[in-house]
């Protein structure tokens, strides 16, 4: 599969700058695999398609706030700091994205905050953009993460081309967030709303709950054409065995199990036993899945509407098949649904 299938022209006013004022009023595409049908709902409908028994699997993971402005010493310029990931609790040592790179060199210091509230020495070079940052902080560790996320902006992609609102705090988090690590949040999960979750509750619906850290290489362009050699970073993943049951169970009894989100899905397949059941795992995924892919696990899927060239685009051809895809993709376009992380839903059963 080729890299320049997966390019379509997204009128740039489609991409959502803003969620549906309540969660789950956004707009729901409903695509039947099978045939090609496609249903147009609001997202709280999705209660339709759904029985006692069936499984919905949500990504647990929590957005911290891992966007910073500092300044470099001496020159006081500008600089963009993206948390990546913790390296050393002790240490204080981070993996981060610097911008401009060129500007940041080993050795350097950065300011943060009013009165340089916190300062960071780089360390090391880790890619063309990526350095590791030791911050200098003398305080309990406890101090130090709360300095650290209360200088923090929401990570909200570069796509959403628009400063960070206050509201972006609460509405770029799913109502299931627990367990922090995450630099993008699992998008299909922000649909959810409390009442939603208890109306299918009450239907009879089961919820399971996996995790996985999302990263920046979500939004990392795919620099080849053959898709063979892309490869994807690694996401730290936690399957438990209460999730395992859950899904072993349903599947068992011929019940439904949809993965809500690309994050769901590439979980789900990165441990699956020979017999096609889910396995418990505790470690690191870097699974690429494209067209053509055998799925194991999930029978159905939502997810967002996904910009042209991306990763998540092509696992979402490779679930509801390429062409069924990509024509949904125009009939979205036409219909004006909105795309991108604070985007409408799409329902593939």
């Amino acid at each position: 599969m080729k890299l320049s299938k997966f390019k379509y022209n997204l009128p740039e006013n489609l991409i959502a700058l803003h969620p549906a004022p309540n969660r789950d009023e956004s707009r729901m595409m409903v695509l039947h695999r099978e045939t090609g049908e496609i249903e147009h709902k609001t997202f709280k409908d999705i209660i339709d398609y759904f029985e006692n028994e069936d499984v919905m699997v949500f990504n647990n993971t929590k957005v911290f706030p891992a966007r910073l402005y500092g300044n470099k010493e001496k020159t006081g310029a500008k600089i963009e700091v993206f948390l990546l990931r913790e390296l050393n609790r002790e240490q204080r040592l981070w993996d981060v994205l610097v911008d401009p790179a060129r500007k940041i060199r080993i050795g350097n210091k950065l300011y943060f905050g009013d009165d340089d509230l916190l300062v960071a020495e780089v360390i090391d070079n880790t890619t063309s953009r990526g350095r590791t940052l030791r911050f200098l902080f003398d305080g309990p560790y406890e101090e130090f993460k709360k300095t650290l996320y209360s200088l923090g902006q929401t990570p909200l992609p570069k796509f959403i081309d628009r400063p960070v609102e206050e509201a972006d705090a609460e509405r770029y988090q799913t109502i299931f967030a627990k367990h922090e690590g995450a630099v993008a949040a699992p998008t299909a999960g922000l649909h959810f709303s409390r009442e939603l979750l208890k109306r299918l509750e009450i239907k009879g619906v089961d919820f399971a709950e996996i995790t996985l850290h999302v990263g920046l290489g979500n939004f990392r362009s795919v620099d080849v054409e053959d898709l063979t050699k892309h490869k994807m970073d690694s996401e730290q993943i936690w399957i438990n065995d209460k999730a395992t049951k859950q899904v072993n169970g349903a599947k068992k009894s011929k019940h439904r199990v949809c993965a809500v989100g690309t994050t769901v899905m590439r979980t789900l397949e990165s441990s699956v036993s020979t017999m096609g059941t889910l396995k418990p795992f505790e470690g690191w995924t870097n699974k690429f899945i494209f067209p053509p892919y055998e799925f194991s696990v999930a029978d159905s899927m939502v997810s967002n509407f996904h910009l042209p060239l991306s990763t998540l685009l092509m696992m979402v051809a490779a679930f509801g098949g390429y062409d069924t895809v990509m024509n949904a993709y125009q009939v979205a376009i036409k219909e004006k649904y909105r795309f991108g992380t604070y985007g409408d839903a799409m329902l593939i059963i």
